[in-house]
């Protein structure tokens, strides 16, 4: 218990470290709930990292939070913050259908950019920002969507124990509690790019893409409810939804979220179903094959810092090679847990970072490595990013409501 606890108020109430030199300086575009959490707290932790200003579109809330968490700098608008040639770095987790048109904005005038994820409100805007010229020139901006928690030493524990040509079936699911959104919420308003698909759903369906190590060939099924608000366009915002698709090897992936969850936060979870292999034993007669069958579940995927497990279920059953007979039958189970990359052993012993390190901080980590040109142990490319948008793009389709508009301006 003191050890939980010792963790989580390192991840809520990080202690601050000396900043170095060759300091990147960020500005934040809206004054977002995400943002503590997401930047600001990592940033403290970070020798490297300075927040440096923060625009909203009301004043005096940027002022408020600009206050709280220690900011220097309050902008007149986010443009002021993308033109500013002392800020090197610009976090944008404003609304989704807005990242578009301020990424571009931010990559053009030579920021890098964090882009909360969606990274876009479609697959259209993403191959558009992924490819801009700007990020193929000598010295470019660094631009990431912030999938964060594949950043955490959970899940690359997790992802160590999955074959991917293997998996034949794998079901991701995230939630919300229905008391943490406003009724009135972006997550309500389809001209806003919202929906639950956008929201936790993503990152369900970023799981099944990494755990089959593809992108699907087809969504077989979409599900979807969608929202009783009478405002923004509600019948086009889906509240809950249940995705299958299917991915080159044959596999089938679901994925499931809500925006409407039970009272009691339920944490995120991905289990995945293998097929059976052969295993070499030395010990066993030539007249004997050794078989497994693995399940391998990770419990809170998205909040790993708060709790997690790793399940990981075997079967073994060793057969005669001349008539298949079941000479014996027997089962296997572990659980595991990984909150430094020196839980997670193997070749992740050496990374860094500390019990209370957030995913955001192991982000921020790789984000800062990339811009100086150090190694990045783990990255979110562009044609990641365009993928994730394909494949929410074909959900959106199949359920009937239609992909999320193209909303961005500037191009």
């Amino acid at each position: 218990m003191g050890s939980t606890i010792s963790r989580l108020k390192g991840a809520f109430d990080p202690p601050e470290v000396a900043k170095g030199e060759g300091v990147l300086r960020f500005g934040i575009l809206g004054a977002a709930n995400i943002a503590p959490m997401a930047l600001v707290g990592p940033a403290k932790t970070h020798p490297e990292v300075v927040v440096q200003a923060v625009a909203a579109r009301n004043p005096q809330k940027a002022s408020a939070f600009a206050e709280k968490h220690g900011i220097p700098e309050v902008k007149a608008s986010y443009q002021e913050i993308v033109d500013d040639p002392t800020i090197d770095c610009v976090f944008i987790p404003l609304a989704n259908s807005l990242h578009f048109e301020w990424a571009v904005r931010a990559v053009r005038a030579g920021k890098h950019v964090l882009l909360e994820k969606p990274s876009v409100a479609n697959a259209t805007e993403a191959e558009i920002l992924f490819h801009l010229p700007e990020l193929s020139q000598p010295n470019a901006p660094v631009l990431m969507e912030a999938f964060h928690n594949r950043f955490h030493p959970a899940w690359a524990l997790f992802r160590s124990l999955v074959n991917p040509g293997d998996v034949v079936h794998v079901v991701a699911r995230s939630m919300i509690p229905w008391w943490y959104v406003a009724k009135d919420g972006i997550e309500f308003n389809y001209s806003l790019a919202g929906g639950t698909m956008m929201h936790m759903g993503t990152y369900s369906f970023a799981a099944l893409r990494s755990v089959f190590d593809a992108q699907p060939e087809e969504c077989v099924s979409c599900d979807v409810s969608t929202s009783s608000n009478k405002t923004h366009d509600s019948d086009k915002i889906d509240t809950d939804f249940k995705a299958k698709f299917r991915f080159p090897n044959g596999g089938i992936g679901e994925a499931q979220s809500t925006l409407k969850g039970p009272t009691i936060w339920t944490p995120s979870n991905v289990t995945v179903t293998h097929r059976e292999v052969m295993v070499e034993d030395g010990k066993l007669p030539s007249s004997q094959h050794k078989f497994q069958t693995r399940e391998v579940t990770l419990h809170g995927f998205i909040q790993a810092i708060v709790w997690h497990r790793i399940d990981i279920k075997d079967v073994f059953q060793i057969r005669s090679t001349t008539d298949g007979k079941v000479i014996k039958k027997w089962g296997e189970k572990e659980s595991l847990k990984a909150y430094t990359f020196r839980d997670a052993g193997g070749a992740f012993s050496d990374l860094p970072g500390e019990p209370f390190w957030m995913s955001y901080r192991h982000q921020l980590e790789q984000f800062v490595n990339r811009i100086k040109g150090r190694e990045t142990q783990h990255w979110v490319d562009g044609e990641d990013s365009i993928d994730q948008m394909r494949m929410m793009d074909m959900a959106y389709e199949k359920s009937g409501l239609g992909r999320r508009p193209t909303t961005g301006t500037y191009t």
